[in-house]
C-alpha cells in the first residue's frame, strides 16, 4: 500500500477537477474475443464465468490506476484489489459476494464457488457495501443479453471511487465469440488510456 503525495502528483489537477463533480465516473463499453477462453474453460470443466472473472481480475491488478482509492481525503495505491460480484439465485433475486483475489486460478475458483453456494443459500442482498474493504472491484453479469451500454445506479458521491465492471452475453460473429464488457472508474484517478490498458491485458489473458 502506498499513499500518493497529491501535491506532487502529476494527476493533481485532474483529481481536483473531477473530484468536485457530483458524479465523477466515466467509462465505456467494448467487446473482447472470448473464443479461446470459452474453449479452455469447457475443456477443463471450469465455469466460464469463473474463468473470465479470474482473467479480468488479473488484468485489473496489472493497472495501478485501477487500484487507486480515495480514503479520508487521501489517495492510496493498494498492492492488490479483490472481488465483489453479484450472484444470481434460482428465484430471480441476487446477493452480493466478496472474496480475496489470488493469482492462482484454483484458489480463486474455490473461493468463488464457496461464495456462490453461500449466496444461493441465503436471501436478501447479503454483504453490505459499507463493510467491504475499499480495495475491491464491483462486478455484475448480464448473462441473458448482449449490450452496447450499461447504466449503473449511483449515489452521486464524489468520494465514490470503486471501479464497476459489467459483463454481458457473448455474440458469435464469423465463428468467434465476442463478449461485451463495460468498465467505469473515477475520472480523477484514471483516464481512458488506463481503461484501455485493462482491456488490452484482459484480451491477452483470454487468449492464453
Amino acid at each position: 500500500m502506498k499513499i500518493i503525495d497529491i501535491e506532487s502528483w502529476n494527476r493533481k489537477e485532474h483529481f481536483d477537477f473531477f473530484s468536485k463533480m457530483a458524479s465523477p465516473y466515466f467509462g465505456f463499453t467494448t467487446e473482447v474475443d472470448c473464443t479461446k477462453a470459452y474453449e479452455n474453460a469447457k475443456k477443463n470443466d471450469y465455469s466460464f464465468f469463473a474463468y473470465y472473472l479470474y482473467k479480468s481480475m488479473v488484468a485489473i491488478n496489472s493497472v495501478d490506476e485501477l487500484k487507486l482509492r480515495i480514503v479520508d481525503g487521501r489517495v492510496i495505491l493498494y498492492d492488490e484489489v479483490h472481488i465483489g460480484s453479484i450472484i444470481g439465485r434460482a428465484d430471480g433475486t441476487f446477493g452480493f459476494s466478496f472474496f480475496e483475489y489470488s493469482n492462482n486460478f484454483e484458489v480463486f475458483n474455490e473461493s468463488l464457488q464457496n461464495q456462490i453456494t453461500a449466496v444461493q443459500n441465503s436471501t436478501g442482498l447479503g454483504i453490505s457495501n459499507d463493510v467491504l474493504p475499499i480495495n475491491h472491484i464491483r462486478h455484475t453479469t448480464i448473462p441473458w443479453n448482449s449490450f452496447t451500454t450499461v447504466l449503473h445506479p449511483t449515489n452521486f458521491d464524489p468520494k465514490e471511487c470503486i471501479p464497476k465492471i459489467a459483463f454481458g452475453k457473448f455474440n458469435i460473429k464469423n465463428g468467434r465469440k465476442f463478449m461485451p464488457v463495460s468498465i467505469e472508474a473515477h475520472h480523477g484517478l484514471a483516464d481512458g488510456i488506463h481503461l484501455a490498458k485493462y482491456f488490452e491485458e484482459f484480451q491477452k489473458q483470454l487468449d492464453l
